[in-house]
């Protein structure tokens, strides 16, 4: 088998073969996406999974849909397995059921959604909606968005969860500015799961949010891991270090997202994309070797 930088040299060579669907990565990679153990239940979660805000919003056109079946074939074929959308996201939750169905793989993913309205009753609606747009009787993860009317929403889903409706519950928030009301509830509450933003420009959450989140036993999933992309633009032009290849980063996006899955609280970042190569560049985040603590703070200093 080729080494790992190899093969990142033939997935780059490779990539016209993987728009048009031809390109397998089971037939370069040997080894398996590096995963965390949801402190619920001590099930093992990919660390590297895929969002759907924007992303998957798009109409029913197989125009339109043909690029996000490769994002999904690919993300199965190196291991990825969380899916993350909401009601909020248009028509991505149906897109996801849609998609998943039609290529069959429908039953390897790990489904996560949001309830995103206020009241028992319309919240309830809303959810059932979602079971049926992402075609599932089982959802694995159901996540209160932005902690609208919580506490009426939370009830509801400990008695899905009791009923094996539901597997997870969790909660989100994708600004510092909640996040005095997400530590309150993570300590009242101890939800299965907490969803926040988290990058390398916008550290908070390692002080407060990452730390509570470990000594409660709650999983982690990071949204906006590269800050809404403004990310990218700031290193537009420039190389990673060379000593970052030490750690399998051979890109900004592995930088940025190893920069997060070097802190033991993360359990999965979840990346948005509807490009097959910048998921596949995505994927290998979770694979090979993660910094350290100290090589995180040198990451760091250097991005700034």
């Amino acid at each position: 088998m080729p080494s790992r930088r190899d093969t990142l040299k033939m997935l780059a060579l490779a990539g016209a073969g993987i728009m048009s669907g031809g390109f397998k990565l089971q037939n370069f990679i040997s080894e398996k996406m590096l995963t965390r153990k949801i402190p619920a239940s001590g099930e093992d979660l990919p660390v590297v999974g895929l969002g759907t805000w924007q992303t998957f919003d798009v109409g029913s056109s197989e125009s339109e849909r043909k690029t996000l079946k490769e994002v999904l074939t690919l993300m199965k074929e190196k291991g990825g397995k969380v899916i993350d959308s909401s009601p909020m996201y248009g028509s991505s939750e149906k897109v996801v059921g849609d998609l998943t169905t039609e290529l069959v793989i429908q039953n390897y993913f790990f489904y996560a959604t949001k309830v995103w309205i206020s009241g028992k009753e319309q919240g309830i609606n809303q959810m059932n909606e979602s079971f049926r747009k992402m075609n599932r009787d089982k959802m694995d993860l159901m996540q209160i968005h932005n902690l609208i009317d919580w506490k009426t929403h939370l009830k509801t889903l400990r008695d899905w969860k009791e009923q094996g409706k539901i597997r997870y519950l969790g909660i989100t928030h994708y600004t510092e500015s909640a996040y005095d009301n997400l530590e309150e509830i993570m300590k009242k509450e101890k939800p299965d799961f907490v969803q926040f933003n988290y990058s390398i420009d916008s550290r908070e959450a390692e002080r407060r949010l990452l730390p509570a989140a470990k000594d409660l036993g709650i999983a982690v999933l990071i949204n906006r891991p590269y800050g809404g992309g403004s990310l990218f633009s700031r290193v537009k032009g420039k190389e990673i270090p060379e000593w970052a290849k030490e750690f399998d980063i051979n890109s900004w996006g592995q930088f940025f997202l190893k920069f997060m899955l070097s802190n033991e609280a993360v359990t999965c970042v979840i990346p948005g994309t509807s490009k097959p190569k910048h998921l596949v560049d995505n994927m290998m985040a979770g694979y090979g070797a993660l910094p350290d603590k100290k090589t995180a703070g040198r990451m760091a200093e250097y991005f700034n």
